[in-house]
Protein backbone atom coordinates (compact mmCIF):
# COMPACT_ATOMS: atom_id res chain seq x y z
CA UNK A 1 0.00 0.00 0.00
CA UNK A 2 1.54 3.39 -0.80
CA UNK A 3 2.50 5.86 1.46
CA UNK A 4 -0.02 9.05 1.94
CA UNK A 5 1.24 11.56 -0.37
CA UNK A 6 2.34 15.41 1.17
CA UNK A 7 -1.17 16.50 -0.22
CA UNK A 8 -3.45 14.11 1.72
CA UNK A 9 -1.63 14.60 4.77
CA UNK A 10 -1.90 17.79 4.49
CA UNK A 11 -6.73 17.95 3.61
CA UNK A 12 -6.12 15.32 6.48
CA UNK A 13 -5.09 17.71 8.96
CA UNK A 14 -7.18 21.06 7.44
CA UNK A 15 -10.10 18.50 8.04
CA UNK A 16 -8.95 17.68 11.55
CA UNK A 17 -8.26 21.03 11.98
CA UNK A 18 -11.87 21.97 12.04
CA UNK A 19 -13.01 20.86 14.90
CA UNK A 20 -10.33 23.24 16.73
CA UNK A 21 -11.36 26.03 19.24
CA UNK A 22 -9.11 28.50 16.87
CA UNK A 23 -10.71 27.60 14.19
CA UNK A 24 -14.45 27.70 15.55
CA UNK A 25 -13.67 30.69 16.90
CA UNK A 26 -12.98 32.10 13.71
CA UNK A 27 -15.78 31.00 11.89
CA UNK A 28 -17.68 32.70 14.36
CA UNK A 29 -15.77 35.76 14.12
CA UNK A 30 -16.17 35.95 10.37
CA UNK A 31 -19.82 35.17 10.46
CA UNK A 32 -19.96 38.25 13.49
CA UNK A 33 -18.62 40.59 10.52
CA UNK A 34 -20.15 39.81 7.47
CA UNK A 35 -23.49 40.31 9.82
CA UNK A 36 -22.58 43.45 10.87
CA UNK A 37 -21.55 44.17 7.24
CA UNK A 38 -24.51 43.71 5.79
CA UNK A 39 -26.04 45.31 8.71
CA UNK A 40 -24.18 49.01 8.04
CA UNK A 41 -25.44 48.35 4.67
CA UNK A 42 -29.15 48.25 5.73
CA UNK A 43 -29.66 51.96 6.25
CA UNK A 44 -27.84 52.61 2.98
CA UNK A 45 -30.09 50.38 0.68
CA UNK A 46 -33.73 51.19 2.70
CA UNK A 47 -32.58 55.10 1.48
CA UNK A 48 -31.82 53.75 -2.30
CA UNK A 49 -35.44 51.91 -2.15
CA UNK A 50 -37.01 54.47 -1.16
CA UNK A 51 -35.68 57.04 -3.51
CA UNK A 52 -36.44 54.40 -6.12
CA UNK A 53 -39.67 53.79 -5.17
CA UNK A 54 -41.04 57.42 -4.43
CA UNK A 55 -39.03 59.43 -6.73
CA UNK A 56 -38.84 56.89 -10.03
CA UNK A 57 -42.25 57.31 -10.44
CA UNK A 58 -41.49 61.03 -11.86
CA UNK A 59 -38.45 59.95 -14.05
CA UNK A 60 -39.16 61.47 -17.73
CA UNK A 61 -37.37 63.59 -20.24
CA UNK A 62 -39.48 66.02 -18.99
CA UNK A 63 -38.31 66.15 -15.57
CA UNK A 64 -34.88 67.22 -16.99
CA UNK A 65 -36.44 70.07 -19.34
CA UNK A 66 -38.82 71.98 -17.81
CA UNK A 67 -38.65 74.58 -15.18
CA UNK A 68 -40.10 74.36 -11.18
CA UNK A 69 -43.79 74.57 -11.07
CA UNK A 70 -45.48 77.03 -8.70
CA UNK A 71 -47.22 76.44 -5.44
CA UNK A 72 -50.36 74.38 -6.44
CA UNK A 73 -49.68 73.74 -9.94
CA UNK A 74 -49.18 70.62 -11.32
CA UNK A 75 -46.36 69.11 -14.20
CA UNK A 76 -43.27 71.01 -14.66
CA UNK A 77 -39.87 69.18 -13.70
CA UNK A 78 -35.84 70.24 -12.00
CA UNK A 79 -34.23 70.91 -14.80
CA UNK A 80 -33.66 74.58 -13.70
CA UNK A 81 -31.85 72.72 -10.31
CA UNK A 82 -30.02 70.04 -12.48
CA UNK A 83 -28.06 73.13 -14.68
CA UNK A 84 -28.00 74.94 -11.62
CA UNK A 85 -26.38 72.84 -9.56
CA UNK A 86 -23.78 71.70 -12.21
CA UNK A 87 -23.26 75.52 -12.85
CA UNK A 88 -22.31 76.01 -9.17
CA UNK A 89 -20.05 72.80 -9.26
CA UNK A 90 -18.45 73.98 -12.30
CA UNK A 91 -17.57 77.41 -10.71
CA UNK A 92 -16.45 75.73 -7.21
CA UNK A 93 -14.37 73.68 -9.27
CA UNK A 94 -12.71 76.61 -11.02
CA UNK A 95 -12.15 78.22 -8.14
CA UNK A 96 -10.92 75.46 -5.71
CA UNK A 97 -8.68 73.10 -7.98
CA UNK A 98 -6.16 75.00 -8.99
CA UNK A 99 -5.43 76.40 -5.42
CA UNK A 100 -5.99 72.95 -3.81
CA UNK A 101 -3.33 71.26 -6.60
CA UNK A 102 -0.55 73.60 -6.26
CA UNK A 103 -0.62 73.65 -2.39
CA UNK A 104 -0.67 69.59 -2.50
CA UNK A 105 2.73 70.38 -5.22
CA UNK A 106 4.09 72.73 -2.43
CA UNK A 107 3.42 70.51 0.42
CA UNK A 108 4.86 67.54 -1.29
CA UNK A 109 7.69 68.33 -3.04
CA UNK A 110 8.72 71.63 -1.56
CA UNK A 111 7.69 71.83 1.81
CA UNK A 112 8.68 68.99 3.51
CA UNK A 113 7.99 69.09 7.41
CA UNK A 114 8.84 72.80 7.75
CA UNK A 115 7.01 74.98 9.88
CA UNK A 116 4.71 76.22 7.60
CA UNK A 117 4.25 72.72 5.36
CA UNK A 118 2.79 71.44 8.30
CA UNK A 119 0.82 74.66 9.52
CA UNK A 120 -0.56 74.57 6.10
CA UNK A 121 -1.72 70.66 6.56
CA UNK A 122 -3.41 71.57 10.14
CA UNK A 123 -5.03 74.55 8.40
CA UNK A 124 -6.46 71.96 5.81
CA UNK A 125 -7.48 68.92 8.33
CA UNK A 126 -9.33 71.46 10.53
CA UNK A 127 -10.95 73.08 7.29
CA UNK A 128 -11.84 68.96 6.31
CA UNK A 129 -14.10 68.78 9.74
CA UNK A 130 -14.99 71.93 9.55
CA UNK A 131 -19.30 72.51 9.23
CA UNK A 132 -20.13 73.64 5.83
CA UNK A 133 -22.85 76.28 6.97
CA UNK A 134 -19.63 78.41 8.46
CA UNK A 135 -18.03 78.49 4.50
CA UNK A 136 -21.80 79.74 3.90
CA UNK A 137 -21.58 82.00 6.39
CA UNK A 138 -17.55 83.15 5.01
CA UNK A 139 -19.44 83.76 1.12
CA UNK A 140 -22.14 85.35 2.56
CA UNK A 141 -20.00 88.16 4.33
CA UNK A 142 -17.41 88.01 1.61
CA UNK A 143 -19.29 87.95 -1.62
CA UNK A 144 -23.13 88.42 -0.91
CA UNK A 145 -22.98 91.59 1.31
CA UNK A 146 -20.30 92.90 -1.23
CA UNK A 147 -22.39 92.48 -4.41
CA UNK A 148 -25.83 93.05 -2.52
CA UNK A 149 -27.38 90.19 -3.69
CA UNK A 150 -27.51 86.54 -3.44
CA UNK A 151 -25.96 84.93 -6.65
CA UNK A 152 -24.58 81.72 -8.49
CA UNK A 153 -20.91 82.96 -7.67
CA UNK A 154 -21.12 83.29 -4.19
CA UNK A 155 -22.25 79.36 -4.02
CA UNK A 156 -19.35 78.94 -6.07
CA UNK A 157 -17.59 80.46 -3.65
CA UNK A 158 -18.75 78.65 -0.46
CA UNK A 159 -18.63 74.62 -2.49
CA UNK A 160 -14.76 75.91 -2.96
CA UNK A 161 -13.66 76.84 0.23
CA UNK A 162 -15.28 73.17 1.67
CA UNK A 163 -13.33 71.55 -1.89
CA UNK A 164 -10.13 72.95 -1.52
CA UNK A 165 -8.64 71.16 1.80
CA UNK A 166 -10.26 67.71 0.31
CA UNK A 167 -8.47 68.28 -3.56
CA UNK A 168 -4.86 69.45 -1.33
CA UNK A 169 -4.69 66.97 1.45
CA UNK A 170 -5.60 64.37 -0.96
CA UNK A 171 -3.11 65.11 -3.94
CA UNK A 172 -0.74 65.52 -1.56
CA UNK A 173 -0.31 62.08 -0.40
CA UNK A 174 -0.76 61.11 -4.37
CA UNK A 175 2.11 62.95 -5.04
CA UNK A 176 4.25 61.34 -1.85
CA UNK A 177 3.37 57.89 -2.80
CA UNK A 178 5.35 59.08 -6.21
CA UNK A 179 8.48 56.20 -5.88
CA UNK A 180 11.86 58.71 -5.00
CA UNK A 181 13.37 56.64 -8.18
CA UNK A 182 11.67 58.47 -10.42
CA UNK A 183 12.41 61.87 -9.20
CA UNK A 184 16.18 61.02 -8.88
CA UNK A 185 15.82 59.45 -12.30
CA UNK A 186 14.65 62.66 -13.82
CA UNK A 187 16.76 64.99 -12.29
CA UNK A 188 19.43 62.49 -13.14
CA UNK A 189 18.80 63.26 -16.95
CA UNK A 190 19.27 66.81 -16.70
CA UNK A 191 15.79 67.81 -15.98
CA UNK A 192 15.01 70.76 -13.47
CA UNK A 193 12.83 70.52 -9.80
CA UNK A 194 9.69 71.64 -11.64
CA UNK A 195 10.24 70.05 -14.83
CA UNK A 196 10.41 66.88 -12.19
CA UNK A 197 7.38 68.08 -10.69
CA UNK A 198 5.08 68.24 -13.79
CA UNK A 199 6.32 65.83 -16.16
CA UNK A 200 6.98 62.79 -14.39
CA UNK A 201 5.65 63.20 -10.35
CA UNK A 202 2.09 65.06 -11.28
CA UNK A 203 1.17 62.68 -14.11
CA UNK A 204 2.08 59.41 -12.46
CA UNK A 205 0.24 60.56 -9.13
CA UNK A 206 -2.71 61.49 -11.63
CA UNK A 207 -5.21 58.57 -10.30
CA UNK A 208 -4.56 59.67 -6.93
CA UNK A 209 -5.31 63.61 -7.95
CA UNK A 210 -8.82 62.59 -9.94
CA UNK A 211 -9.98 60.88 -6.86
CA UNK A 212 -9.57 63.72 -4.44
CA UNK A 213 -10.95 66.20 -6.90
CA UNK A 214 -14.29 63.71 -7.62
CA UNK A 215 -14.86 62.95 -3.68
CA UNK A 216 -14.60 67.17 -3.68
CA UNK A 217 -17.12 67.28 -6.40
CA UNK A 218 -19.70 64.29 -4.59
CA UNK A 219 -19.52 66.85 -1.13
CA UNK A 220 -20.10 70.00 -3.06
CA UNK A 221 -22.98 68.41 -5.19
CA UNK A 222 -24.63 67.24 -2.09
CA UNK A 223 -24.05 70.58 0.64
CA UNK A 224 -27.59 72.53 1.29
CA UNK A 225 -26.72 74.89 4.03
CA UNK A 226 -24.11 76.94 2.45
CA UNK A 227 -26.40 77.05 -0.91
CA UNK A 228 -29.09 78.58 1.42
CA UNK A 229 -26.87 81.57 2.25
CA UNK A 230 -25.12 82.25 -0.72
CA UNK A 231 -27.27 81.32 -3.80
CA UNK A 232 -30.47 80.96 -2.50
CA UNK A 233 -33.13 79.80 -5.01
CA UNK A 234 -34.79 81.05 -8.81
CA UNK A 235 -37.61 79.58 -10.54
CA UNK A 236 -35.66 80.21 -13.88
CA UNK A 237 -33.23 78.75 -16.18
CA UNK A 238 -29.82 80.34 -15.52
CA UNK A 239 -28.91 82.99 -18.04
CA UNK A 240 -25.22 83.61 -17.78
CA UNK A 241 -25.26 86.16 -15.04
CA UNK A 242 -23.18 84.75 -12.07
CA UNK A 243 -24.50 88.09 -9.95
CA UNK A 244 -28.29 86.27 -9.96
CA UNK A 245 -29.65 83.89 -7.95
CA UNK A 246 -29.34 80.09 -9.12
CA UNK A 247 -31.43 77.43 -8.21
CA UNK A 248 -30.26 73.68 -7.14
CA UNK A 249 -30.82 70.23 -6.45
CA UNK A 250 -30.02 70.49 -2.67
CA UNK A 251 -32.12 73.70 -2.27
CA UNK A 252 -35.16 72.40 -3.96
CA UNK A 253 -35.09 69.49 -1.63
CA UNK A 254 -35.09 71.39 1.37
CA UNK A 255 -37.97 74.22 0.07
CA UNK A 256 -40.11 71.61 -1.37
CA UNK A 257 -39.96 68.45 1.01
CA UNK A 258 -42.23 70.47 3.67
CA UNK A 259 -44.75 71.63 1.01
CA UNK A 260 -48.49 71.05 1.61
CA UNK A 261 -48.86 70.20 -1.91
CA UNK A 262 -48.45 66.17 -2.85
CA UNK A 263 -46.97 67.33 -6.42
CA UNK A 264 -44.18 69.63 -4.88
CA UNK A 265 -43.14 66.71 -2.66
CA UNK A 266 -43.48 64.07 -5.89
CA UNK A 267 -40.31 66.19 -7.56
CA UNK A 268 -38.15 66.35 -4.18
CA UNK A 269 -38.24 62.91 -3.94
CA UNK A 270 -37.34 62.67 -7.47
CA UNK A 271 -34.65 65.73 -7.33
CA UNK A 272 -32.88 63.16 -4.34
CA UNK A 273 -32.88 60.41 -6.52
CA UNK A 274 -30.88 62.36 -8.98
CA UNK A 275 -28.85 63.93 -6.70
CA UNK A 276 -28.09 60.46 -4.54
CA UNK A 277 -27.18 58.69 -8.31
CA UNK A 278 -24.84 61.94 -9.34
CA UNK A 279 -22.95 61.51 -5.85
CA UNK A 280 -22.85 57.88 -5.83
CA UNK A 281 -21.46 57.84 -9.23
CA UNK A 282 -18.60 60.30 -7.95
CA UNK A 283 -17.81 57.77 -5.40
CA UNK A 284 -17.96 54.84 -6.92
CA UNK A 285 -15.80 56.32 -9.60
CA UNK A 286 -13.49 57.78 -6.89
CA UNK A 287 -13.46 53.63 -5.71
CA UNK A 288 -12.72 52.52 -9.39
CA UNK A 289 -9.61 54.99 -9.56
CA UNK A 290 -8.22 54.35 -6.49
CA UNK A 291 -8.10 50.11 -7.14
CA UNK A 292 -6.42 50.56 -10.49
CA UNK A 293 -3.32 49.02 -10.56
CA UNK A 294 -0.44 51.69 -10.36
CA UNK A 295 3.00 50.69 -12.51
CA UNK A 296 6.01 52.85 -11.60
Amino acid sequence: MAPPTTAGRAGNNLHLSLGNSRTLLDRVLTLLAIGLSLFALFPLLSVLYMLLVRGGELLSPSLFTELTPGAGMEGGGIGNAVLGTLIVVLIASVLSLPLGLLAAIYLAEYAGESKLGTLVRFAGKVLTGMPSILAGVFAYALVVVTMGSFSALAGGVAMSVLMVPTVMLTAEQALRAVPEKMRMAALGMGATRMETTLRVVVPTALPGILTGVMLALARAAGETAPLLFTALFSDYWFEGRLGSPIASLAVLIYNFSGSPFPHLVKLAWAASLILVFLVLVLNVGAQLIIRRPQEF
